[in-house]
């Protein structure tokens, strides 16, 4: 778990940063979240308006690559099809600010306020169907829009994922795998990257996705449904964002109905033949072998934590179901 220590520190140059957006000690700081990154709410003693600001992680985006999150948010927005909040640019115009967190750069982007809560957990299925018209929203305008110069963003392709490059470090350091386990995880790995590379990366097939969108990132107020969190947007098979919609649930036994419900939402906006469907388990397990990785990478954070060693043996059994079924 977090130390106070280390929160208190956060919050107090998130502090320093205020006055770049015009807000000054009548200004209250309230963490929301912190996983890949810190979440805080601020909000005006007297005023009660409120601004969520996003402590970037240290060495992993840059700023280049934050503009450019930016700028897919701000033209998502401007096609009026979706509700994302607007981000709030500092009082000179621009969007991102660096604090000094003991010794390392963090960079500091604000969003307006929008209420709601993450959906709720009981009939899951309207949820993931309406999820499945958002992605394909999200993947049409990825299709058509021709992205700024400079424009740059993680790619989430096999290496980067479970391969030799990956963003969030090592499946094979998962706590609790043995040399067994990995081996037969590794096998997964190789059918993974066989099917990948078959599959390809046509335009129709391979682009700039969410990479995140599952229901913790979604809100619900009455009747409006806003999207948030574009932290992982990257450039990735289109498909590959259902497998990233289950994160943490990859075993689920709701799953196949969730899944026949976000096809039938996707296929309400966007075609998606039974043949291109057919690669979804394979990005299933591909993330869940990703997001091992990544337990084992962010053994700090409270998410982590939660899942430990049952989450990695859970992968080892998907694993061997996923060989079994290929058989």
């Amino acid at each position: 778990m977090y130390q106070a220590e280390f929160l208190a520190r956060l919050e107090n140059a998130l502090r320093g940063a205020l006055p770049l957006w015009g807000m000054g000690d009548e200004t209250e700081l309230r963490l929301l979240t912190i996983s890949e990154n810190a979440t805080f709410l601020a909000t005006h003693k007297i005023t009660h308006d409120r601004t969520v600001f996003r402590v970037h992680r240290p060495d992993y985006h840059t700023r280049e690559e934050i503009v450019s999150e930016l700028a897919w948010i701000e033209a998502l927005r401007a096609t009026g099809d979706l509700a994302i909040p607007a981000p709030v640019p500092k009082e000179d115009g621009t969007l991102i600010a660096d604090i000094d967190d003991d010794g390392h750069t963090r960079h500091v982007v604000a969003f307006e306020f929008v209420p709601g809560m993450e959906p709720p957990h009981g009939d899951l299925l309207p949820w993931y169907r309406e999820l499945g018209a958002i992605h394909a929203r999200l993947h049409a305008h990825s299709i058509g829009w021709t992205r700024p110069p400079g424009f740059t963003r993680f790619t989430w392709d096999f290496e980067t994922t479970i391969g030799d490059t990956p963003h969030w470090g090592d499946w094979r350091k998962g706590p609790g795998l043995t040399p067994e386990t990995i081996a037969i995880v590794q096998q997964a790995v190789d059918l993974i990257r066989e099917r990948l590379t078959a599959y390809g990366k046509g335009e129709a097939r391979y682009g700039l996705i969410h990479a995140d969108l599952r229901l913790a990132n979604l809100l619900v107020d009455s009747d409006r449904l806003t999207l948030i969190d574009f932290d992982d947007c990257g450039l990735s098979w289109y498909l590959y964002d259902f497998a990233t919609a289950i994160s943490f649930i990859e075993d689920d036994p709701r799953l196949p109905a969730l899944l026949d419900a976000w096809r039938e939402g996707y296929r309400g906006v966007r075609p998606l033949t039974e043949d291109e469907a057919a690669i979804i388990p394979t990005f299933i397990m591909m993330r869940r072998i990703q997001l091992t990785a990544w337990v084992a990478s962010h053994a700090e954070t409270p998410t982590a934590q939660a899942m430990g060693e049952p989450y990695v043996a859970g992968t080892v059994a998907l694993a061997r179901r996923f060989l079994a079924d290929a058989r």
